[in-house]
């Protein structure tokens, strides 16, 4: 039987869910389920996007008003919702190839707009649904499909280019740090102005299995043995966290955000 929370949140009609034995993203969508729940979000006032990709199924699942838009473009369908219903809680789910490769541009303007979205960047290191290859954070050295030999790109720190773009929240959970990465989401939610938190999935059919990462048990166990808090980086030599995962809030700042500062264009504009 589905326990209440998958019961109140998911459409029971359309589970079992197609991701593949091991992969994290499941967790994922049951983590964002448990955190708009504890954050009271009514469905009516709740609307969650995706783009194309394996994050992009979650939409499939849960039972609020969803869009299923083109690759890359999640962002920027969220920012026209936004604008055209800002009182509407508008959620992203998008993956790290969807969100830093075709949807970079928009993920860089989102952050810079200061806009009240909250993106949530499913990162398996992978394109998994279309075949193994290689995406801006898989690692430098690593396999993929289409890096037989191993990739030379340098990868992408997703939290710390949304942060440097201008979001005002940016952080990073992983799938085995559920909890933490409830808590994170919660936050985010609850944050007024772009919010963007990555939770580091596990994919053990294409990445795992490229690069003999082992089954997706110890892929969590890896998770577990190599992530450190943001609040202990400040003691550590640059050494002691080389290939390490970085979890925790890395930025929470105050600044007006975008559809708020736009209404008062409008109502300046209709006074005179």
């Amino acid at each position: 039987m589905p326990s209440k929370l998958i019961e109140r949140e998911m459409r029971i009609a359309n589970l079992p869910h197609i991701w593949c034995p091991g992969c994290s993203h499941g967790t994922i969508m049951r983590g964002l389920a448990q955190a708009i729940e504890n954050c009271g979000l009514k469905r009516e006032d709740t609307i969650i996007v995706s783009g194309i990709g394996c994050s992009g199924r979650a939409v499939g699942y849960m039972d609020f008003d969803t869009i299923h838009t083109t690759h890359g473009r999640a962002l920027a369908f969220a920012t026209g919702i936004k604008m055209a219903e800002p009182r509407l809680h508008v959620i992203v789910l998008t993956g790290d190839g969807d969100i830093s490769a075709i949807g970079g541009n928009h993920l860089i303007h989102a952050c810079r707009r200061n806009i009240d979205i909250t993106c949530i960047v499913l990162n398996n290191n992978i394109y998994g649904m279309t075949g193994g290859q290689y995406s801006p954070t898989t690692p430098t050295g690593d396999y993929a499909t289409t890096a037989p030999y191993g990739n030379i790109d340098r990868d992408f720190d997703i939290p710390l280019l949304a942060r440097a773009a201008g979001a005002t929240f940016s952080a990073r959970a992983t799938a085995y740090g559920v909890n933490e990465a409830i808590s994170i989401m919660e936050k985010a939610i609850r944050h007024k102005g772009f919010s963007l938190v990555e939770v580091v999935s596990v994919c053990p059919s294409y990445y795992g299995r490229k690069n003999r990462k082992g089954d997706a048990v110890r892929m969590l166990q890896w998770q577990k043995e190599n992530s450190v808090p943001y609040a202990a980086v400040g003691k550590m030599n640059e050494e002691d966290i080389k290939g390490k995962i970085i979890t925790g809030i890395f930025n929470d700042d105050d600044f007006p955000e975008y559809t708020e500062e736009y209404q008062k264009i409008i109502d300046r504009v209709r006074v005179k």
